[in-house]
C-alpha cells in the first residue's frame, strides 16, 4: 500500500477559540491523515447566544470548507453534548423543560443526518461528573431517545460518558437493544482498550490513540477506531491530544510490527466506511 490511511473519529475545530479548520486539517494531512470525523462544539463555546441549530451548522460549514481547500476528507456529526442539559439544570431551568430542548435539538440532527449535512449524532450521552439521580435518569433517557432516531436515520451515535468499564458497556448495549439499534452503531467516544466482545458487548470503541492504550488493545485485538478528542482550544493547547497523533500514530504501530497495512485499511477505511455510510477515498 503506497499510502497508508488515517482516520481521526473525534477530532473539533474551533475558529473562534482556536486554530480552526483548515490549519487543524492541514496539520493532520501534513502528518499523513486522510480523514476526520468532526462532532459540533457545544453551544456555549461559540456565544451566550448560539442555539443548538447553529452549532451544528458551524461544524457543516467546517467540514464543507476542509473538503473544499484541503486534500483532507471530512464529516459532520452532530448532536447536544449532555453538558448542555446540565449547565441549564444549574442556571434555573426546570430539568423536564431542559429534557424537551435536548430532545428538540437531537431531532435537529436526525434531521441534519437524513439531509445528508451530517454522517452521525453525538456527541451524545451522560455526565462523566457528578450529578443527582434525577438528572441522571433524564440523560439516560435522552441516550435512548438519540439512538432511536439513529436508528430511524440509519447512522451511529457518538457517546460521551463516565470512562466506562465493562459494567457500562453492558449497560449501553441494553440500551441499543431497547432503541433497535444495532450495537455496533453505539460508538463509545473516548475509549480505553476494550476490544473484545465480552468486554465492549458489540458496541465499537473509538480508542484514544495513546501509545498505552493502543498496545494494549493490540494484545487483545483491532476491531475499533481512533480518535484524539482535539478540542482546537488556544487556552488548552494539544489537549487533549494533538491533530498529528492518529497518522503518526498508526505509522508507529506498523513500523513497530504492531499493525500491519491491511490492518489500518479496516481500522481507518472499512469500519468507519460501514459505520457511517460514507465512502472514504484515499
Amino acid at each position: 500500500m503506497d499510502k497508508i490511511p488515517s482516520t481521526d473519529n473525534h477530532i473539533h475545530v474551533d475558529p473562534i477559540n482556536g486554530e480552526g479548520p483548515l490549519e487543524v486539517a492541514l496539520k493532520f494531512h501534513r502528518s499523513g491523515g486522510t480523514s476526520m470525523i468532526i462532532p459540533n462544539k457545544p453551544t456555549w463555546t461559540v456565544s451566550p447566544q448560539c442555539s443548538f441549530k447553529e452549532a451544528m451548522e458551524l461544524v457543516v460549514g467546517y467540514v464543507d470548507e476542509i473538503n473544499q481547500e484541503t486534500e483532507v476528507q471530512a464529516f459532520a456529526v452532530v448532536g447536544a453534548h449532555p453538558a448542555e442539559l446540565s449547565r441549564r439544570v444549574d442556571a434555573g431551568m426546570e430539568l423536564a423543560q431542559a429534557e424537551e430542548l435536548m430532545r428538540g435539538a437531537l431531532e435537529t440532527a436526525q434531521n441534519m443526518v437524513l439531509e445528508g449535512q451530517a454522517v452521525g449524532i453525538g456527541e451524545i450521552g451522560r455526565p462523566h461528573y457528578p450529578v443527582s439521580e434525577e438528572e441522571m435518569e433524564t440523560h439516560n433517557r435522552i441516550m435512548v431517545y438519540a439512538m432511536e432516531l439513529a436508528r430511524e436515520a440509519d447512522c451511529p451515535v457518538q457517546l460521551h460518558t463516565e470512562t466506562s468499564s465493562e459494567e457500562q458497556f453492558k449497560e449501553f448495549a441494553e440500551m441499543a437493544r431497547k432503541a433497535h439499534l444495532k450495537k455496533e452503531k453505539v460508538i463509545k467516544h473516548f475509549s480505553g482498550p476494550l476490544v473484545l466482545p465480552e468486554e465492549n458487548h458489540g458496541l465499537t470503541p473509538s480508542l484514544i490513540a495513546s501509545g498505552d492504550v493502543m498496545r494494549e488493545a493490540l494484545k487483545k485485538g483491532k476491531s475499533f477506531l481512533m480518535e484524539t478528542d482535539y478540542l482546537d482550544d488556544k487556552t488548552r493547547p494539544g489537549a487533549v491530544m494533538g491533530p498529528r497523533t492518529v497518522p503518526r500514530r498508526t505509522r508507529k504501530l506498523i513500523n513497530a510490527g504492531l499493525l500491519t497495512e491491511e490492518d489500518a485499511y479496516q481500522i481507518h477505511v472499512e469500519r468507519p466506511g460501514k459505520l457511517y455510510n460514507i465512502e472514504i477515498d484515499f
